[in-house]
């Protein structure tokens, strides 16, 4: 069975919002992440407005789930959108970075992919220099 990954659209006021986490991540430039080279950029991505990241918790392997609504309820007025593992609680932004403070001790990895087209993505090949 394959792992699970998540592929969604980042908008632009959504990017712009990256920014303003850092002083809460983990790992900000993503140095103990695992991730291809290539995706290792202040979005975690080829194109900025295209995440891909794979769908497991670096804590305990659980699936975080996706919830980008801002200002949550369940979450906190300060959510900016992202991924939470209800399971022990990890949060991480939409470029798949820890927070602080939660048990996962590492950013959402990020899976070798490239674009075939503009629409198109192969997941599981390195992007071609």
């Amino acid at each position: 069975r394959g792992k699970p990954v998540y592929v969604f659209r980042r908008a632009a006021d959504t990017i712009a919002t990256l920014a303003d986490v850092e002083d809460q991540l983990r790992d900000p430039g993503s140095d103990k992440s695992i991730q291809p080279e290539y995706t290792k950029n202040e979005t975690r991505s080829i194109k900025p407005e295209i995440a891909v990241l794979l769908g497991l918790c670096t804590h305990l392997g659980c699936a975080p789930g996706y919830r980008p609504e801002v200002g949550a309820e369940d979450i906190g007025d300060s959510w900016l959108g992202g991924f939470l593992c209800a399971c022990h609680g990890s949060k991480f932004d939409l470029a798949g970075r820890v927070l602080k403070g939660v048990p996962a001790p590492i950013n959402l990895e990020i899976p070798p992919h490239k674009y075939l087209s503009d629409d198109v993505i192969l997941i599981g090949e390195d992007q071609e220099a």
